[in-house]
């Protein structure tokens, strides 16, 4: 977009919230049109904020990826409900997404008696419809409206194949205020470089070895001294709570580190439009879900 907004230009901040799993991340990159959170299907993936920026001659929507609201058993689970309830009353939209291939259950209505406490406007997405029938995705509707308190519009959609989308932008669009650009046209994440390191590396590590790497793993990523190469250098720095857990990220021969590091840096190298250079680290960092300390240093 090139020029200064028209008067009709809207533009706002977009919650999307729900229990983990029900593809917040996913719905995030296909609006935004460009890979800004990591996916994966382990609950709980996503530990903060993430904002996606998504602009058009006409709008301007801020996307705000945020965990999924559970039941936490740590300190880290507390903190992160905590970052996802705060956006409630914060945004001019609220996005609540449920699945249309499972049953509506206690964590979508404990979500909705959150969402229904606010005053912000509020919409129902049921997700992922390409895995469920024409007749299971209007049952889940009916459901929804019924059982989930008021909501001001219900999109049915599916993220991965971009069915439903364009309606669930209209609907964000018509609910936003007449507004500026927050950011600049071109601009999709306001997400530092050596967060999206590190997140693309957590995400390679759960997708790499599915079954071995805990949850419980984190990664931190700092920028090192450029040299005169054109290569962006990091320093990554995964973190385990137990000594066990190391040999399960590293791998036989450092198999599972160093493909985790491979594909992360492919992905980086296309989004940055650079060489990069990853220097992996492995260590314990004993209970930091449970440490405030730590939780706190680890920017959580």
């Amino acid at each position: 977009m090139t020029g200064a907004p028209s008067q009709e230009f809207r533009s706002g901040f977009v919650s999307l919230v729900g229990r983990p799993n029900v593809g917040k991340s996913t719905l995030v990159n296909r609006l935004v049109g460009a890979k800004v959170a990591i996916v994966s299907d382990r609950p709980q993936t996503t530990r903060t904020q993430i904002r996606g920026v998504r602009t058009t001659p006409s709008s301007q929507i801020v996307l705000l990826d945020t965990p999924g609201i559970h039941k936490p058993r740590t300190l880290l689970g507390e903190r992160t409900n905590d970052r996802a309830r705060s956006t409630l009353a914060e945004v001019d939209v609220v996005c609540h997404l449920v699945e249309a291939n499972a049953p509506i259950g206690p964590g979508d209505r404990y979500v909705s008696e959150l969402v229904q406490q606010v005053d912000t406007p509020k919409v129902l997405v049921v997700s992922k419809t390409d895995l469920a029938s024409h007749d299971a995705v209007g049952a889940q509707l009916v459901a929804a409206a019924g059982g989930l308190g008021a909501y001001d519009a219900y999109v049915p959609l599916s993220s991965l194949t971009g069915d439903g989308v364009d309606a669930l932008v209209g609907e964000l669009e018509s609910r936003l205020p007449e507004g500026p650009e927050y950011y600049p046209g071109g601009v999709v994440t306001d997400q530092p470089e050596t967060f999206l390191v590190a997140e693309l590396v957590r995400e390679k590590l759960l997708q790499v070895a599915r079954e071995e790497i805990p949850h419980s793993i984190t990664v931190h990523a700092e920028e090192l001294d450029a040299r005169d190469d054109d290569v962006l250098r990091f320093e990554v720095r995964v973190l385990v709570e137990r000594e066990s857990q190391k040999g399960m990220v590293i791998g036989r021969g450092g198999s599972v580190i160093k493909a985790a590091g491979t594909q992360a840096r492919a992905e980086l190298e296309a989004l940055f439009g650079a060489h990069v250079h990853l220097e992996t680290k492995v260590k314990v960092e004993r209970d930091w879900q449970r440490r405030a300390h730590a939780l706190d240093r680890l920017g959580y």
